[in-house]
């Protein structure tokens, strides 16, 4: 059985861990895009919107619904990276024994 102090020292050594895999992730950049690249979005790892690029051939006042389904896409592709990186660096330190 481990003393307290080995459990105190491998949970601070966890929660460097920790602290430096939300760091990465915060320090990323995650571009979605829609089909055909049409629209790109752009989120820093917390989540916040960077950007949005639309390619001028997609706007069109006689069809704003696929504009909107683009921009959709694109900011769901976006936010399913961010959440994707963080299950892969963070998973590890969801079933800690302490």
């Amino acid at each position: 059985m481990m003393n307290m102090q080995n459990m105190m020292k491998q949970a601070q050594k966890l929660q460097k861990q920790m602290q430096t895999s939300q760091e990465e992730i915060q320090n990323t950049t995650f571009i979605g895009k829609s089909a055909q690249d049409l629209v790109s979005a752009t989120f820093s790892g917390d989540k916040m919107m960077k950007s949005l690029e639309i390619n001028n051939d997609l706007i069109d006042p006689e069809d704003p619904e696929t504009l909107n389904d683009m921009i959709i896409a694109a900011v769901n592709d976006a936010l399913g990276q961010i959440d994707k990186a963080t299950e892969q660096k963070m998973g590890k330190f969801a079933n800690l024994p302490f």
